[in-house]
């Protein structure tokens, strides 16, 4: 009889037990989860105290591009001047086609903190270029203002928009004018030099030289070496070397005197023998011309110039030519030219073998000099007129860059709107977009 109590004193107490559990369990908030032992639990940031999204965002299709890119330009957050947390950064995140699956594609720091925003004469805003979409696909951009302390606002979304190539590039119009107006000043110059107008040419001292020292070897009966220097035919500096050997070849044969040419390039050699027989032919000495005149030593820089140096030594050149691009071994060949009593006359535009050619020649072309030596050498109307037309804009380049210096300097002191316009329409005359 007792054990019989006992049962259902038992059951009664699991029970009472069982349902007070569960009204406990009804007592706590949907979707609470357990604190962690250990853990400070931290209320969510007051909505008031969350850095205010950008003003606007405005996304469009970059201009004057070849597609496949996305501008966007963010009217920055009133909170980047907020004094105890800042706006400092921008997250620009990118759906594609649907607006519900964003990621991240960019980062850019807040107007404020562009050194270059406090100089610049217009409204604040921030630009970022998204350059990897793809052309006809619609895009979905939010971009989130971020705190100093690393708090994030809530997003400022824009509508669907599309990259797509243009036909022109507008911002490079400023590059078209300015060669629109060279290219005209070389046509003038050209038909006035048809005309009979002689344009003015500044003398050229190692230019006004090239017949005094082709007459001095033959006079002397010793020939003329011509070197054009050790670089290919893909090198400006031997294509003006060529052109100029072809001058002095000319007078060469009317004056049939021996040339030697020493190449170290196998196309410069082939190039070379062209460019001579040519003059030969125009000089009417066609049967004075071959092909032994030019030869081929070795691409080897320092074998090429032991090569020039014992045929300097062997035939005792009376004039040596030395035009082109030219390394340490320009030094070499002068002394060994100096040596066996040569006229030397040089030409290059490498900066750091001029002062050798200075010390050991009797003429050097510097630089430019060296590119104006075909137009000079030959008096012809459409070399001549592309020479003058180049001087025009250089000179234009001189003009606007003085110019330019005077109004930045005059803004700077002076800090007017007006000089400030001014100054950057210059400077972006000459800026070209990439």
């Amino acid at each position: 009889m007792t054990g019989r109590i006992s049962l259902v004193v038992s059951i009664v107490i699991l029970t009472l037990a069982c349902l007070f559990l569960g009204w406990a369990q009804a007592q706590e908030p949907l979707g609470a989860e357990p604190a962690a032992e250990g853990k400070e639990i931290s209320a969510p940031a007051p909505l008031e105290l969350l850095p205010a999204p950008p003003q606007a965002v405005v996304a469009s299709d970059t201009s004057s591009d070849g597609g496949g890119s996305i501008t966007l330009d963010i009217a920055p957050s009133i909170d980047e001047n907020r004094e105890d947390d800042p706006v400092v950064s921008y997250e620009v995140l990118r759906a594609a086609c649907r607006p519900d699956e964003f990621k991240a594609v960019g980062q850019a720091s807040a107007w404020r903190l562009d050194p270059h925003a406090a100089k610049a004469r217009r409204a604040p805003s921030v630009s970022i270029v998204d350059s990897d979409c793809q052309d006809g696909v619609d895009y979905f951009y939010r971009v989130v203002s971020i705190a100093k302390s690393g708090l994030r606002s809530e997003p400022r979304q824009t509508a669907a928009v599309q990259s797509a190539p243009q036909w022109f590039a507008f911002n490079k119009l400023n590059l078209f004018v300015i060669a629109a107006i060279i290219s005209v000043a070389i046509i003038f110059f050209i038909e006035s030099i048809k005309r009979g107008k002689k344009p003015f040419v500044r003398k050229i001292a190692g230019l006004e030289a090239v017949d005094e020292a082709i007459g001095r070897a033959t006079e002397m009966g010793r020939p003329i070496l011509y070197i054009p220097g050790i670089q290919d035919m893909n090198d400006v500096q031997t294509v003006s070397s060529v052109i100029i050997l072809g001058r002095i070849a000319r007078t060469i044969a009317e004056y049939d005197t021996k040339l030697m040419v020493p190449t170290s390039r196998s196309l410069v050699m082939t190039t070379a023998r062209e460019t001579v027989k040519e003059a030969y032919l125009t000089a009417g000495r066609p049967d004075a011309y071959h092909d032994n005149m030019i030869t081929y030593l070795t691409d080897e820089q320092f074998g090429y110039v032991a090569g020039v140096n014992g045929i300097m030594v062997r035939e005792k050149p009376a004039t040596c030519f030395y035009i082109g691009a030219f390394f340490a071994e320009s030094l070499i060949l002068a002394e060994t030219g100096n040596y066996v009593g040569a006229i030397q006359i040089a030409g290059t535009a490498m900066p750091s073998q001029l002062p050798f050619f200075i010390a050991a020649c009797d003429y050097t072309l510097i630089g430019e000099e060296l590119f104006a030596a075909s137009a000079y050498l030959s008096q012809e109307p459409k070399q001549l007129g592309s020479l003058k037309g180049q001087d025009v804009g250089k000179a234009m380049a001189m003009l606007f860059i003085l110019a330019g210096s005077l109004l930045l300097t005059l803004a700077t002191l002076i800090d007017t709107p007006t000089l400030w316009a001014i100054a950057d329409w210059v400077r972006a005359l000459f800026t070209v977009e990439m």
